[in-house]
């Protein structure tokens, strides 16, 4: 029996995970009309059309989504696989693959990791900004950073940093003008700076609790982001009231350019974890990265809150 070529599986997987010809020429490191040719011919061998071309997307038809589900996983037990075999290198090597924010990549990813990429040359780490919960198996990494109550039940959450809190803000000159919100409620006599989620699609609810009542505001104002500094740079100028961890706010308030309200409103919660498929096997250079994130503290620290 004629043995198949693997590379040509490979590109048709690519392409359908990619749903694009010219982003999957570029993962396999070779040109668009190499790769349009390896498919049809793969196709041609095959005797059926795996994919649907359109000028806009690419996309598996029937037959290339079975083929998709039989083998895609395979080359992924196989990358796997030939990762684990780092352990009988002196030193552990290879690609890890993280999706997060890049608040949380500049202020605990990358100062944690530093020292990890100096003592150990042959690791590499790639980071994917997104705001959104991006499906980590289905798009191929190997982790991502989430806030700890938003994590699915089937991964594993390791923390990575201490709880967190948020912090309603606006600048002196706006609570000169407006006045400042006494209660939750009284946000929605004011001009707020609200965020659109990128997984929902709908505006952000502003929750708050205290001594056990918790309440939900749905405010309002004339401006709407989809991540966080430009909601920062607003509060700064005076356009509204804005609601974002303090730790990304904190040197605004350290200078009196941004003052707090409804503090008590806001207690702490389960801060930044990474989190990772429990039925994947880490590699060497995965375990150490979990290690130099893991912050030991974060569990005391909740509890002493209780």
């Amino acid at each position: 029996m004629a043995r198949r070529n693997l590379n040509d599986l490979l590109a048709f997987v690519t392409v359908a995970r990619e749903g694009s010809f010219t982003r999957a020429a570029a993962a396999l490191g070779v040109t668009q009309s190499a790769l349009s040719q390896t498919i049809r011919t793969l196709e041609e061998r095959l005797e059926i059309r795996l994919l649907t071309r359109t000028t806009r997307s690419v996309s598996p038809t029937p037959a290339g989504e079975r083929l998709m589900q039989a083998i895609g996983n395979r080359f992924d037990e196989i990358e796997a696989e030939l990762d684990a075999l780092t352990e009988l290198r002196d030193k552990p090597a290879g690609t890890v693959r993280i999706t997060c924010g890049d608040h949380v990549l500049h202020s605990v990813l990358l100062p944690k990791l530093a020292p990890l990429l100096r003592e150990y040359p042959d690791i590499k780490l790639e980071f994917d900004v997104n705001y959104g919960f991006r499906d980590i198996v289905a798009d191929r990494f190997n982790a991502g950073v989430r806030l700890g109550k938003t994590i699915d039940k089937d991964m594993i959450a390791v923390p990575i940093g201490p709880p967190m809190r948020l912090a309603v803000v606006a600048s002196p000159d706006y609570f000169k003008a407006k006045g400042k919100p006494k209660v939750p409620q009284d946000l929605m006599e004011h001009q707020c700076i609200n965020q659109r989620m990128q997984s929902s699609g709908g505006l952000y609810v502003w929750d708050f609790e205290r001594r056990g009542k918790q309440m939900n505001v749905r405010v309002d104002g004339q401006l709407i982001f989809n991540t966080t500094q430009p909601q920062v740079d607003a509060a700064l100028a005076g356009l509204g009231i804005t609601l974002l961890p303090e730790d990304e706010l904190m040197p605004y308030l350290e200078e009196g350019r941004l003052l707090r309200v409804l503090e008590d409103w806001c207690p702490k919660f389960e801060g930044y974890h990474l989190y990772y498929p429990s039925r994947r096997q880490p590699s060497p250079a995965f375990t150490l990265v979990v290690q130099a994130l893991r912050y030991t503290n974060a569990r005391s620290e909740l509890s002493s809150l209780s």
